[in-house]
Formats: C-alpha cells, sequence, structure tokens
C-alpha cells in the first residue's frame, strides 16, 4: 500500500503559507467550506438516501476493518452483599473475579461464532468491533471501577414470588455510579431466605435497566467467572439496544424465529433448533449476526444515544498512527468517528453519505488521482473542536477531485482568509 511521501506542510500565520520541500506534489486547495467545491447536479432519484440509520451501514467491512475503529465501552462491577458479608465475593476475591469476567466477555467479543439457525446458514461472521474497559471515577479512582458494598435491604436478587425485585431499581439508584457514562453491572446473589425454600431454583440471571445491569447466581454456583460471559454480554447486549431473538421482531431479519432451546437435545424441534445467538437464553451465548453488530454500531454513533454516552471517545484527538488510507472503491453510507487522518490516494474512491469526524488537527488528504465524494455528508470535529479541512493534492496537471452532490455539511474547520488566497496550483 502507497502512502503519500510528499504531502505539504501548512503554516497559518496571517495568511496561509505552502511549502513544496522540493517535490513535484503541492497542495493546490484546501477546503474549508462547501463553497469552494463545484455542485454537481444529478437527479436525487438516483442518490441512495436514508442510509444513516439502516444498520447494514455499520456493518464492519472485513476488507477495511480499520474504517471500523474499535469502541470501548466502560463498565463497572459492584458486588453486592449482606452486613455480615457473608454472601457474595468481596476484596481481593471480587476484584480477581470481576477482573476475569470481563476479560472473558471480551474474549468471546472477539471470536465472533457462526450462527447456529436457521438450519444451513451462510451468514457471515463479522467482528463485533467493541470491547468493554473497566473505568474507575472522579472520587472512586482507588477502587479501580470494582466496588463492594453492603446493604441488608438491597443486596439481593430475587427472581420468583411476592418479594421478586427483578425490575426494581433501587439497588442502581443508591449504589450506582457514573451511571451516565458507565455501565454498571451489578453483581448480586439470591436472597438466602428464598434459597432455603425447595421451590426456589438459584439460577443464573440478569435484566438491564438503563445502563445499569444486574445479574445474579455467580456466587453460589461457584462456577469461574468466565462462565458468566455470555450472561453479560447478554444483558450488555439490551443496554446497546439489542431484544431477545427467539419470539418476536428484534428488527433484524438474520436472527430467525426458534423455540428458544437452551440446548441440543436427542428430541425435536431441540434436535436440530438450537440457537447460540448472544441474545436468546442458550448454553452457548456466542454467535452475533451482522444486523445485530450493525445496530450496536449505529446507537453508539448516533450523536443523541444514550449508548454513545457510554463510550471511551477515543475520536476527540488525533490518533496519526489510525490514519486511514483509502486505495481501492470505498462508499461510508453509515456515521463514522475516525481517530487518525484520511487519505485518499491515488486510485482510491471514496463516497461519504453520512456523518464523518475528523479528530482535533486532523484533515482529509485527496491524492492527485483520489476522488471524495459526498453526498448528504456532514463532516465535522464530534467533540467541538477544530479540524484542519480538506487538502487537494496536485501532481503537474493532475489535481485531486472532491465531488459535492446534494446535501452536505463542512464544520469545526478554522477560519482564514477567502479561498483565492489560498490556491497555491497554477
Amino acid at each position: 500500500m502507497r502512502r503519500t511521501q510528499c504531502l505539504a506542510k501548512l503554516c497559518f500565520l496571517n495568511s496561509l503559507l505552502v511549502l513544496s520541500l522540493g517535490c513535484s506534489e503541492q497542495i493546490s486547495q484546501l477546503i474549508l467550506s462547501l463553497e469552494e467545491v463545484a455542485t454537481v447536479e444529478q437527479d436525487a432519484r438516483q442518490l441512495d438516501q436514508g442510509t444513516c440509520n439502516i444498520p447494514a451501514s455499520y456493518q464492519p467491512d472485513p476488507d477495511h476493518l480499520e474504517h471500523s475503529p474499535m469502541k470501548y465501552l466502560r463498565v463497572n462491577v459492584h458486588f453486592m452483599n449482606s452486613l455480615d458479608s457473608a454472601n457474595n465475593y468481596q476484596g481481593s476475591k471480587a476484584r480477581a473475579f470481576a477482573k476475569e469476567l470481563i476479560e472473558a466477555a471480551n474474549f468471546y467479543l472477539g471470536k465472533n461464532h457462526k450462527m447456529a439457525l436457521p438450519v444451513g446458514n451462510e451468514t457471515p461472521v463479522l467482528p463485533t468491533r467493541y470491547r468493554y474497559r473497566i473505568t474507575s471515577s472522579r472520587g472512586y479512582e482507588k477502587q479501580n471501577g470494582i466496588y463492594c458494598h453492603y446493604d441488608d435491604q438491597l443486596f439481593s436478587f430475587v427472581t420468583k414470588g411476592r418479594a421478586r425485585n427483578t425490575y426494581n431499581r433501587d439497588v442502581i439508584k443508591r449504589f450506582g455510579i457514573g451511571l451516565d457514562s458507565i455501565i454498571n453491572v451489578f453483581i448480586m446473589p439470591h436472597h438466602p431466605d428464598s434459597v432455603k425454600s425447595r421451590s426456589y431454583k438459584v439460577t443464573e440471571a440478569g435484566v438491564a435497566l438503563g445502563s445499569g445491569v444486574k445479574i445474579t447466581g455467580l456466587f453460589e454456583t461457584g462456577k469461574p467467572a468466565s462462565a458468566y460471559r455470555g450472561l453479560v454480554n447478554h444483558e450488555i447486549g439490551h443496554v446497546l439496544g439489542l431484544r431477545h431473538t427467539w419470539s418476536s421482531n428484534d428488527g433484524c431479519a438474520d436472527t430467525p424465529k426458534h423455540p428458544n432451546c437452551w440446548n441440543t437435545t436427542d428430541e425435536p424441534p431441540c434436535d436440530s433448533l438450537a440457537s447460540n445467538n448472544v441474545m436468546d437464553y442458550n448454553a452457548h451465548q456466542f454467535a452475533y449476526s451482522p444486523c445485530q453488530i450493525g445496530k450496536v454500531h449505529a446507537n453508539i454513533s448516533r450523536e443523541s444515544g444514550r449508548a454513545r454516552k457510554l463510550v471511551v471517545p477515543n475520536w476527540c484527538n488525533l490518533d496519526e498512527k489510525k490514519t486511514i488510507y483509502v486505495t481501492d472503491s470505498v462508499t461510508w453510507s453509515g456515521a463514522k468517528d475516525l481517530e487518525g487522518n484520511l487519505v485518499i490516494e491515488d486510485g482510491g474512491y471514496l463516497k461519504v453519505n453520512c456523518r464523518l469526524s475528523i479528530p482535533k488537527d486532523g484533515f482529509i488528504s485527496v491524492a492527485p488521482q483520489g476522488t471524495l465524494e459526498l453526498f448528504k455528508a456532514r463532516i465535522h470535529n464530534a467533540c467541538g473542536d477544530q479540524w484542519q479541512g480538506i487538502r487537494v493534492n496536485k501532481r503537474g496537471k493532475t489535481e485531486g477531485n472532491v465531488i459535492n452532490l446534494a446535501g452536505n455539511k463542512i464544520e469545526n474547520v478554522p477560519i482564514l482568509p477567502p479561498s483565492d488566497n489560498r490556491n497555491t496550483g497554477s
């Protein structure tokens, strides 16, 4: 892959200076507004519309994984216990358990499996491109995002009976930390009185309530933390906008309805219709469909959405090591939050149909034989900082091409002299 070696350096003083550095390629224009780009008239019916809200527009491209930067979701873990500290892990055991649990959940996020249903399916197996990161909050740094609480009234999770508190949020309201930006995972034991009852079955269970997640059954079984990675991924899936798949329309055509078998058995229908999808109740829970992955990233990319506030905003500041080089024909139909510069090389063609965030002080560069096509695009910095604009490069008489189709916006670029003073090509 060829990298453009001769990008001219820009120096903003009273006016824009271009230093060609003795090479044949130079910046002929710096585009800071769409008024500087010729608008191409085209029948709107021939153009793609409404792609920003379609999950398929956010599915990672296996051939260009770098175009979908990894997203990191902040999580913390709470161990609820009784005042006598007899009903959950605590201290070093709690910290080790929490770390192993999140590591195992991340491991399976990075190891997506082929869907078991429908039988004989050819559903693609795409990378998820998101992970969890245990995060502390200001004022709680010493706990490193792992907390132990002792409260006889709120420590337990009761799944059945008159005292059922599955959907009760009191423990989240009382002990939640950073709920506006961190997924709070509460590990709660079954109530000791419930466990004593012969009719009460101690099982693993969970529920997602806003950015809070309550899970139970982990302490009583004595299993390793890794055994519950599916439960964690399932409940956080709800936080990120995913729904159960087996009996209702979850908004994804690639997650078929099924009888919700826990595991494969010798008798129908579970002899052939057991699911392995994370959002089903089953013994495996290690497969995400392309649509589910797309929905997660669509929700993460929605600026006004709750899920976006849970993500570490690595798109704010420039990391030049994460510069994206476009060398072939690519269309971005969903929103993108880049962490490096964007370089469209000779022969590269990029069409942007949605929101595109460039990090602070970053730029877009179009090589002499490269093309950037914009349709209903909004190019900005998602953190409100300034980026440097679009650099159009020229080699001899060949100049990079920027096509302005319709409905585009460029925001968060510096105010400089009119474009006539910034053209440097002949």
